[in-house]
């Protein structure tokens, strides 16, 4: 029923019926959540990454009504200059944003949506959204949640992002099925710093034993995805004080300002950015880099496991 709506780049497809390692990337990190145009810079360099590692990267959004999995360079430039005049797209927005034609960058949950329409499975990103901060008043929870515990795509990210609830999105997650994986650590990592104090549920230390574990659970048929946490390189990382007194004010002030809903990660995730010099906007960028090699490496070993 997806086919019609359906763009898959030619290398991306001839790839995934191979049996080649693929990596999906989303892209409302390039729309929402940087500037033009590093924004741009830094998507260019993330597909790179993920070649370097032997993976071939499907940056995925939504053109012209179009489900487009794997961007040329004019599109992903696109993305980045039009920024957030583009709809940020989940996936209750999918099909109004398709039947009118129009363009969107997609979160977590709609690129591992179309994602998982190609056959891809694993995904690369900066932070997985959650658990908001006063959620028991507001309510706020994001849906990558629920799209983690239905979806079969393992995301590959430096945990939550920092402005969440990080304990809160861990019980959702465990109360949801979808297991946390510390990649080489014990802890989750806090997006900028590399440890948040709360325990993952499984460690594992090699790409080769996330794919092994990937493999079973599928095999398995045990729907859903999983949560593969990635420390920041520690020379990349911020000091836990300087970071959450960011965030702490960005939260004041997006209270203020009566900010909600979508809105509220792209305001919070720049005024973090001004707040610290650009110290928050550079460690953000080599996560993602971070994470797009390991991802890359998991996708590598995936096809190695299918293989054999």
């Amino acid at each position: 029923m997806s086919k019609p709506y359906l763009d898959v780049h030619p290398e991306v497809a001839a790839a995934v019926a191979a049996n080649q390692p693929v990596v999906a990337l989303e892209s409302t990190i390039i729309a929402h959540g940087m500037p033009w145009p590093r924004n741009v810079e830094t998507a260019l360099r993330v597909e790179e990454a993920v070649r370097d590692q032997g993976a071939i990267p499907a940056t995925i959004a939504i053109l012209d009504g179009r489900l487009t999995v794997g961007l040329e360079r004019g599109q992903i430039e696109r993305l980045g200059r039009e920024g957030r005049q583009m709809a940020k797209v989940s996936r209750r927005d999918i099909p109004f944003v398709v039947a009118a034609g129009k363009s969107g960058a997609t979160t977590v949950a709609a690129t591992m949506i179309l994602a998982a329409m190609a056959g891809v499975r694993i995904f690369a990103t900066g932070g997985i959204g959650g658990v908001h901060r006063g959620a028991a008043h507001s309510f706020d929870i994001s849906a990558d949640l629920q799209e983690l515990a239905r979806t079969d795509v393992a995301v590959v990210c430096a945990g939550a992002k920092s402005i969440l609830d990080l304990g809160l999105t861990l019980e959702y997650l465990e109360t949801r099925g979808v297991p946390v994986v510390g990649y080489r650590t014990d802890r989750l990592p806090a997006f900028y710093s590399r440890d948040s104090g709360l325990r993952v549920d499984y460690r594992l230390d090699t790409p080769e034993a996330i794919a092994g574990a990937l493999r079973v659970k599928w095999e398995l048929n045990l729907k859903g995805g999983v949560v593969i946490a990635n420390p920041i390189p520690e020379k990349y990382a911020m000091p836990a004080a300087v970071i959450d007194a960011a965030i702490e004010q960005a939260l004041r002030e997006a209270d203020e300002q009566g900010i909600q809903g979508k809105a509220t990660t792209p305001f919070l995730l720049a005024r973090v950015a001004e707040l610290t010099g650009g110290d928050s906007l550079a460690s953000n960028i080599q996560l993602v880099l971070n994470n797009a090699r390991l991802a890359a490496q998991v996708a590598v070993a995936c096809c190695r496991h299918e293989g054999t």
